[in-house]
């Protein structure tokens, strides 16, 4: 169900087998996507459950999911970055059916984040399937 570019990620991370090097792909990922302007870091907009800052700015005109997004934290920048690719451009009727939990654990993430991380990449899934379904 996953897209290419999350496939890609998988495909890369199968590459690399040091976790330092994961982490470093992450944070590269999270400094290509382009910054949120300021206008948009709102309340609306911020996402609680996370330890750092973390807005997204979800759109679902025309009937598919894409979001913009930024945190003041490089590695939870990056896990947007897993994120957008997961998600972006599907389907807004499809964003719900993606089974999240599972397609990161293909990257083996949940064993390498540390609590606070891990919540927020969950609050941050909740964010993007709750507009989803309200849209």
């Amino acid at each position: 169900m996953a897209q290419q570019k999350f496939e890609d990620i998988v495909e890369t991370f199968e590459f690399l087998d040091d976790w330092e090097d994961r982490y470093r792909e992450v944070i590269d990922m999270g400094k290509a996507m382009p910054p949120l302007d300021d206008a948009l870091k709102v309340p609306a907009t911020k996402v609680d459950g996370c330890a750092s800052q973390v807005w997204l700015h979800p759109n679902t005109d025309g009937g598919v999911f894409t979001f913009d997004g930024e945190s003041d934290a490089m590695i939870v920048r990056g896990l947007i970055a897993v994120l957008h690719a997961l998600y972006a451009g599907l389907p807004v009727a499809e964003v719900g059916k993606v089974d999240a939990g599972a397609e990161l654990g293909r990257l083996g993430l949940n064993d390498h984040l540390s609590a606070q991380r891990s919540n927020g990449l969950r609050a941050m899934v909740e964010r993007i399937r709750h507009v989803a379904a309200a849209a």
